[in-house]
């Protein structure tokens, strides 16, 4: 019987900890080899994380204002003047900014979900680029004596693609969805009347 054997408290292992390796691709980033994480093994670009999209959200959503005030009719009227109209632009923007993101967000959501193409095009963007990438991780990629950095390749893919985008009407969309939240935005900015606070805050500014 071999003395060297382990025993069963060494063989314990720590599940948490394995399971925080199992979402994260932090060591493989550091190490440069290959990690636990899936991120890692699905061979992603370095210092991209789904927490980062994660927290941005959470930011976000911490600093939107309530949608009830935001929609409250009682509070739009007209611009008595074109100065109190940029006033409020100005003073709206900078109040409801996180509002306006995920309305922009929700624009770009519908755009994609309503066109069947733009979701291929899309589909065709993203399968390029991880096919791109993949093949920079077995062996660098040289054009005209220059390495592809993670842009170049994105920028590979996107002309690889532009095809079933164009075929997908994108340029259209991105019109619609551009023309779209400048309407939404801009309309709720020039029409909400600003709240108390704001309007002391214009007040006590020196002129």
């Amino acid at each position: 019987m071999l003395s060297g054997a382990p025993k069963g408290e060494n063989c314990l292992v720590d599940m948490d900890s394995k399971a925080g390796d199992l979402f994260t691709a932090e060591d493989a980033h550091t190490t440069g080899s290959g990690g636990a994480g899936i991120l890692a093994k699905l061979g992603l670009p370095k210092g991209f994380s789904v927490n980062m999209a994660k927290e941005w959200v959470d930011r976000r959503r911490v600093s939107i204002r309530p949608w009830a005030s935001f929609v409250d009719q009682r509070k739009f009227s007209k611009p008595r003047n074109f100065g109190e109209l940029c006033q409020r632009v100005v003073k709206n923007v900078e109040t409801y900014n996180s509002n306006y993101t995920f309305i922009f967000l929700g624009l770009i959501l519908y755009c994609i979900i309503s066109s069947p193409m733009l979701l291929i095009a899309l589909a065709v963007f993203a399968g390029a680029f991880y096919i791109i990438h993949l093949k920079s991780l077995e062996s660098k990629l040289v054009i005209l004596g220059k390495e592809l950095t993670v842009p170049h390749q994105m920028s590979l893919a996107g002309a690889v693609s532009l095809p079933v985008f164009w075929l997908a009407g994108a340029g259209a969309a991105v019109f619609w969805v551009l023309g779209a939240t400048l309407f939404v935005i801009g309309s709720h900015a020039a029409f909400r009347e600003l709240e108390g606070s704001d309007m002391e805050e214009l007040l006590m500014e020196p002129v």
